[in-house]
């Protein structure tokens, strides 16, 4: 027995499946650990609370790439996560890549 295929069926799944997967930007020098969890790929609640312990200990991230810092926080978590990671400057990270070679693209 084949079922039939429902166009109708595939759109309301994919229009009830949980907005939660996505990730979005987030300050990770005032975010708490939730947020940070919630909006950073790969990065669980122990992970963003050991992100918020170094913060704390260490002092603000100054860029990005300092999340590296954080043991477990791999390049591939970085890259991954580098367009919604904002620190204090406020710069989105395609912003600062483009003003650290010099303005190109602009």
């Amino acid at each position: 027995m084949q079922i039939p295929f429902k166009p109708q069926l595939l759109l309301s799944l994919v229009l009830c499946t949980p907005f939660a997967v996505m990730a979005g930007p987030v300050n990770v020098n005032s975010a708490d650990a939730a947020q940070i969890a919630k909006e950073l790929k790969g990065v669980g609640l122990s992970k963003a609370q050991a992100i918020v312990q170094y913060r704390d200990k260490n002092g603000p991230f100054k860029s990005a790439d300092d999340l590296r810092k954080v043991k477990g926080f791999g390049p591939k978590m970085l890259e991954r996560n580098r367009a919604n990671i904002r620190t204090n400057n406020a710069k989105p990270a395609k912003q600062a890549a483009t003003d650290a070679m010099g303005g190109e693209g602009q």
